[in-house]
């Protein structure tokens, strides 16, 4: 399996446009964080299965403290849910794979 369609990875400049239209995952994250470090693969796993009706992204917070500032981020991980660029669901600390598999399917 290609792993070039992984999670992107969003700037500041992308973050509007990629949240505005339909379901949307954000998982705001640090490289040193070890319960981030576990969500990952999660992370990945899911925007496969959800592939075409959910979109995901990753924000560092070290790299974009604008954005963890604007959706007080101020533990990690956090994960923000948007539909149509509005906050529908917000979580933090590590989740299960089936948890949070249950929440996204239930915003569809």
């Amino acid at each position: 399996m290609a792993n070039n369609d992984k999670v992107p990875e969003l700037s500041s400049t992308e973050f509007n446009d990629f949240v505005k239209e339909g379901t949307v995952l954000i998982d705001f994250f640090a490289d040193w964080c070890m319960p981030c470090i576990m969500m990952s693969p999660i992370i990945d796993e899911l925007s496969e299965k959800f592939k075409g009706k959910i979109k995901f992204g990753k924000v560092n917070v070290e790299e974009n403290p604008e954005l963890a500032q604007r959706f007080n981020v101020a533990s990690i991980p956090t994960i923000i849910i948007f539909k149509d660029g509005e906050i529908v669901s917000q979580s933090v600390g590590a989740v299960s794979s089936e948890d949070l598999e249950e929440r996204l399917n239930s915003l569809l």
